[in-house]
């Protein structure tokens, strides 16, 4: 049976995109809203944090070194020695009231990251792909919040969520072009308590999504039947990914942004890191930027 185990009692306001960077055997993680980026050395327990000039969406790593950030208003490359960011690529122009959110590198190296709209109102964001020499280009729009963004192991399926509407989507992928088509519904939202935020996909294709609002992490098969699910001490997990030496344990990241008084005295984990373990599962190395 898996375990669940907190890992690091933080209370994020909105943690988001864990990430294992195998060079610094050290997991990264943001608090989006708190604009700072998270690292953490598992076996040794050492911690750092980064403050950041903008809000941050998501995170990738770079084959150069450091990170790909999507920030509030644009991409940054960053430094994790001096914590500097530098501005590469920004949305011309950006659409008033969206900011940059979910985003994950290909294994072609670009980096595919979408807009939210902060009010929750209206489908007036994007998905973008960032190219290693700094292009921008829109690949889908209509949407309210992005999230959920996994590619397949066999690089012919990119999956997304539409997290605020439930809306779930699987699109036929060309990893060489660049190129998403064919989109098509994916999970059911209405056999699904939660909505789907942030995910990853294991060695064996199968979907690991955060189900925020819905208590669990669920594990989704290709065809987007709901194989398992995992119980969490929170009502808000946010993403999800595999992560240690041999990409075994599944951090989940939390939040507190939308918890009430009572809500959040209820739930004093809320916000943390938490691990889940005895899963069998095994995750995929994540690919890098070339930018």
């Amino acid at each position: 049976m898996p375990e669940v185990a907190c890992v690091l009692q933080n209370p994020d306001r909105l943690g988001e995109c864990p990430l294992w960077d195998p060079r610094r055997r050290q997991l990264l993680w943001i608090d989006s809203l708190g604009a700072r980026i998270h690292g953490l050395d598992p076996g040794t327990g050492a911690r750092a944090s980064w403050q950041m000039p903008e809000t941050v969406g998501s995170i990738g790593m770079r084959r150069a070194g450091g990170l790909v950030a999507a920030l509030g208003t644009g991409f940054f490359t960053v430094d994790l020695e001096s914590g500097a960011a530098t501005p590469i690529a920004g949305l011309d122009p950006i659409v008033p009231g969206t900011r940059l959110n979910d985003g994950k590198c290909d294994r072609r190296g670009r980096y595919w990251c979408g807009t939210m709209d902060e009010d929750f109102s209206e489908p007036k964001a994007s998905l973008y792909r960032l190219d290693p020499d700094h292009t921008v280009t829109e690949m889908a729009n209509g949407i309210m919040v992005s999230n959920g963004i996994a590619f397949s192991p066999d690089d012919r399926t990119l999956y997304f969520s539409d997290s605020r509407r439930e809306r779930y989507a699987r699109y036929d992928f060309d990893v060489e072009a660049g190129a998403i088509s064919n989109r098509r519904p994916f999970v059911d939202a209405a056999t699904t308590e939660g909505r789907i935020d942030g995910a990853t996909v294991d060695a064996d294709g199968n979907y690991w999504a955060a189900l925020f609002a819905g208590w669990a992490i669920g594990c989704f098969a290709p065809d987007g039947t709901l194989l398992r699910r995992i119980a969490l001490p929170v009502e808000h997990p946010t993403m999800c990914a595999f992560g240690d030496d041999d990409l075994s344990t599944l951090y989940v990241t939390t939040a507190t942004f939308q918890l009430s008084e009572e809500g959040a005295a209820d739930q004093p984990l809320a916000g943390s890191l938490f691990a889940v373990t005895g899963t069998g599962a095994r995750g995929l190395p994540e690919p890098y930027f070339l930018g």
